[in-house]
């Protein structure tokens, strides 16, 4: 008789070495800022991490001309600054990936669509699948969901995993970020758990927040969850990805998660196929550092 999968879960938990103590998490990036934020301050690294960024628009007065409009900027970036390269992605919700298909001429960016009942994770798990599968089906590359937090909070791993395992499914030759809420798990040892129980899941990427209801990224939760991602890789050799978002709206801020991803886990994740930050305002203002005066393209 197999495990049972709850138990699968629990025992990779306990396995794992990552440090939960919170103190010691701030204490460990604070020495990482300290030893290394200079020396990537530069306009190389403003450069890679512009073509990082998931280009996001999220609001409840998006529409068919909004999202038109603003994946026209993305087409429009390339003409205006062909030396640089353009951003990773567009960001939309799952109903606009039509939109973005077939308004976006250029390559190399990816249609990124949350869903899953997006911020909240609150619904039935079949219209979950589906709108993960409407969304793949209509242009989605790549799908970002929410951690059913409510199923984490009452330690029912077993139907958190399945529920993921099932999306992950449901995005077909997608990619699947499965997005932790760190804001709202807020400890150490609760965003350890949850990148666990993510990556043993089938996620592509971990991703910090949803920039809506809770507190958005923090460099503590990047560390933990960079430290989840490396002790994975080394059990398993599957390199998962990593997305910073909510908050993330400086040149500051942005070159701050990429020393701590570099430090933790080391130059192979320094592609835009590994790390992403989610931003709207963030493109501007690199954009604007990288060639030197204030630019509005997005």
């Amino acid at each position: 008789m197999s495990e049972p999968t709850s138990d699968k879960y629990t025992q990779a938990i306990a396995a794992s070495n990552v440090i939960e103590d919170d103190a010691a998490v701030s204490a460990a990036v604070q020495k990482i800022l300290d030893e290394h934020f200079a020396e990537n301050n530069n306009k190389d690294v403003y450069t890679f991490l512009f073509n990082t960024i998931d280009l996001t628009t999220l609001k409840a007065t998006d529409s068919p001309t909004s999202v038109s409009r603003f994946t026209q900027n993305v087409n429009d970036f390339e003409e205006k600054f062909p030396s640089l390269p353009n951003v990773a992605a567009i960001c939309v919700y799952p109903n606009f990936a039509p939109v973005v298909r077939t308004v976006l001429e250029v390559s190399g960016v990816k249609i990124a669509c949350v869903s899953g009942a997006f911020p909240s994770s609150q619904s039935f798990e079949e219209v979950k699948i589906a709108e993960t599968s409407l969304a793949v089906a209509n242009g989605a590359d790549e799908i970002d969901i929410v951690l059913n937090l409510g199923y984490f909070l009452d330690h029912d791993y077993e139907s958190l995993v399945d529920e993921i395992t099932e999306q992950k499914e449901a995005c077909r030759d997608g990619r699947l970020k499965v997005i932790l809420e760190s804001g709202a798990l807020k400890t150490a040892k609760n965003i350890k758990i949850a990148s666990i129980l993510s990556l043993y899941s089938g996620a592509d990427f971990l991703k910090t927040s949803t920039g809506k209801e809770y507190p958005g990224a923090s460099l503590e939760a990047a560390y933990v969850m960079a430290q989840c991602i490396k002790e994975y890789y080394e059990k398993t050799g599957n390199r998962v990805g990593f997305k910073a978002a909510g908050g993330v709206a400086t040149t500051e801020d942005a070159v701050k998660y990429y020393t701590v991803i570099k430090e933790v886990l080391g130059e192979e994740w320094l592609t835009n196929e590994y790390f992403r930050l989610g931003a709207s305002r963030l493109a501007n203002y690199l954009l604007s550092d990288i060639v030197g005066y204030e630019v509005k393209q997005f």
